[in-house]
Parts: C-alpha cells; sequence; structure tokens
C-alpha cells in the first residue's frame, strides 16, 4: 500500500476511497483554433479506440441474412441477423414505413439496460419505460428505425460463455471476464456491433443517409454518444439518462450504480467522459438528465457541460449542444423527455 494514502486513511478515515487516492486524470484542455483542435480530437479518437481493447476487425456487413417480412400497415417490419465475425450473430430489426416513398431518414434506436434482460430490441414495440409506444411514433414520423439485441439481452440472452443455463447478470459478467481475457471490454465488443448495425442502415436503399440519428435511455444514451463520438456520420442523437461523468461517480461512492458492462478498462488514464462527448461536436445533440439519476451525479454533468460547450463555441455552434437536466426526476424517460426528443428529430433531420 502507498505509504501516504496508508497515513492518510490512519489520520483522516472520514475520506472517502477518492479523496484519498489521486486519480490524476488528464483534464480536457481546448486548444485556441480549430486546426489545433482537429489535431487533438485525432488523438482522443484514437486512444478512445485502443482503451475498447484488443477487438476484432469489424467485417463488412454484406451478407446480412434477411429472416421475414412482415406488413403492420403502417410500416414494414423486417427481422434479420448478421455474424458479427467474433462468434456472434446478432440479430435486429428494420421498420420502414409505408409512405411509398423512396428515401427516409433514420433513427438507430438503442435499447436500454435496466436488468431486463429478456427485452432487448423488443421495446421498441412497447411502452416498458418509453410514454409511447417507439415503433409506431417513429414509423409514423417518416424514420426508418433500426434496433439489435446487445450481448446478453433479448435473443442473445444466454448464448454468453458459460451456456444457455446461464442468463442474466451472471451471463453478463461471465461475458466480461471472458472478453477481459481475450484483451478488450464488454462494452467494447458491444459497441462494435452497433457500430456493424449501423453500417448496415446505412447500406439500406430507403435510407437517406445524410439524415441518420441515434437515440436511447440509460445505456441506450450511453450507447448512442459513444456512437456519435464514433462515427461522424451520424448527424444528431438524442441520449435520455446516463450522462455521467466518472470521476464524479467514483467521488459519490455511486459505482454500483452501473452494471459491469459499462466500465472500460484505462479510460481515466487518458480522460473523462467530456472528452468522448466532445468529439461529436459540432454535431447537434441533446441530453435529457433527471437531477434523481443516481447513475448520473449532477455535479459532473455540470462539469461536462462547461468543457463539451467550450468546444462547441470553438466551432460556433453553441446551440448545438443542448442539456436539459430535470428537478426532482430519477432515471426515468417522461412524457416531457419523449416530446422533446420527437421535436428535436423532426427539427434536425428533416
Amino acid at each position: 500500500m502507498n505509504k501516504f494514502f496508508f497515513l492518510l486513511v490512519i489520520l483522516f478515515p472520514e475520506l472517502t476511497f477518492a479523496q484519498t487516492m489521486n486519480l490524476n486524470v488528464p483534464e480536457l484542455t481546448v486548444p485556441p483554433d480549430i486546426a489545433q483542435w482537429q489535431l487533438q480530437r485525432t488523438t482522443i479518437r484514437e486512444t478512445l479506440i485502443k482503451v475498447m481493447g484488443d477487438l476484432p476487425t469489424r467485417p463488412k456487413v454484406t451478407e446480412v441474412r434477411t429472416l421475414s417480412k412482415e406488413n403492420k400497415g403502417s410500416y414494414l417490419l423486417e427481422k434479420f441477423e448478421f455474424d458479427n465475425g467474433a462468434g456472434a450473430t446478432v440479430p435486429g430489426y428494420l421498420l420502414i414505413p409505408n409512405d411509398g416513398k423512396l428515401k427516409h431518414p433514420a433513427i438507430y434506436y438503442c435499447h436500454w439496460h435496466g436488468g431486463n434482460y429478456d427485452l432487448g430490441k423488443q421495446e421498441i414495440f412497447t411502452t416498458h419505460h418509453t410514454p409511447q409506444v417507439p415503433a409506431e411514433v417513429l414509423t409514423s414520423q417518416g424514420y426508418v428505425v433500426i434496433a439489435i439485441d446487445t450481448y446478453c439481452f433479448g435473443e442473445r440472452s444466454g448464448k454468453g460463455p458459460d451456456g444457455s443455463d446461464e442468463k442474466g447478470s451472471a451471463e453478463e459478467l461471465t461475458s466480461s471476464k471472458y472478453e477481459l481475457w481475450m484483451g478488450r471490454s464488454l462494452w467494447g465488443m458491444m459497441v462494435r456491433d452497433d457500430l456493424m448495425a449501423l453500417e448496415y442502415l446505412f447500406s439500406r436503399p430507403e435510407v437517406d443517409i445524410r439524415k441518420v440519428a441515434v437515440t436511447g435511455i440509460s445505456m441506450g444514451a450511453t450507447r448512442s454518444w459513444w456512437m456519435m463520438a464514433l462515427d461522424d456520420r451520424i448527424k444528431t442523437g438524442v441520449a435520455v439518462g446516463c450522462l455521467t461523468r466518472y470521476q464524479e461517480l467514483i467521488s459519490e461512492k455511486k459505482l454500483k450504480n452501473h452494471g459491469i458492462y459499462y466500465y472500460v478498462p484505462g479510460v481515466l488514464k487518458h480522460f473523462d467522459t467530456e472528452a468522448i462527448i466532445s468529439l461529436i461536436a459540432p454535431r447537434p445533440i441533446l441530453f435529457m438528465t433527471g437531477d434523481e439519476d443516481v447513475g448520473s451525479p449532477v455535479a459532473g454533468i455540470r462539469k461536462i457541460e462547461t468543457a463539451v460547450q467550450s468546444v462547441y463555441k470553438l466551432h460556433g455552434a453553441e446551440n448545438n449542444f443542448q442539456s436539459i437536466i430535470y428537478p426532482k426526476t430519477g432515471h426515468v424517460y417522461t412524457p416531457d423527455m419523449w416530446d422533446k426528443m420527437i421535436t428535436w428529430m423532426n427539427t434536425k433531420l428533416k
């Protein structure tokens, strides 16, 4: 044990773990001009990809198998799957408005966690945690919608390293252990699948590739802003909940409020959340978070807002970064949040 750390614990037993440990996380320092920022941005993105782990090269999504097609009246529903090139099959849904138009804006819908391992992509057909049914509302607004199951969820539940008898949080933990042994994170593999499915979305002839967005709540929110940070083709996004700065998560003793999938080794050696989100600038993104969301300390949100807004200001695009903190609100998707998400998408994509 570090002698200085030991002395602090003895002299000041009331200090928290975070207060006695010097995290020494590099701060995001925004340069005064765009040219310097672009160089720094490249470095941040390269580092972000590196800390995700030794991910297998993503195969081109050229052999997506369409399993079924169904006319749902207002939209066509296609079920598909693809091999992710890392030993797993990724199932998904593609919803196409039945409006006769050749091209549509599109929304990549990221399902949440919530311990609902049996739900996954099926949430787009429910009001499990959204005020309205996403599939019905988004297609009625003229959007192509895509959704996949992440590792351990939906049709992928029970397909982890220990087989079909293990599901839920136990499977998630086992999957995380396996990926660490392979030199990568479970989160990195989840985002990898998302980027492959995104590639499929861009390949569809029904999609206007200039008008593609991403959205989700909770784990789906985090998936959304990581995807935008890693792929510049996504025009806009809306993230509900889980705007989490990692240092505040530690200092407020709230690490338990996120599942094991969420933790990426080495991130804090390089930067905190604001650096990742800064990669999205100057594209428009909306964050909506409850002030009682236990996984997103407000003090951390404020620091993210300050840092990221400086990057948007550098681009002359201050209005493209919006963060709303809802008072007396927990980890929920309120009707007002839902209405603002729809308005944001219609404004930015249409």
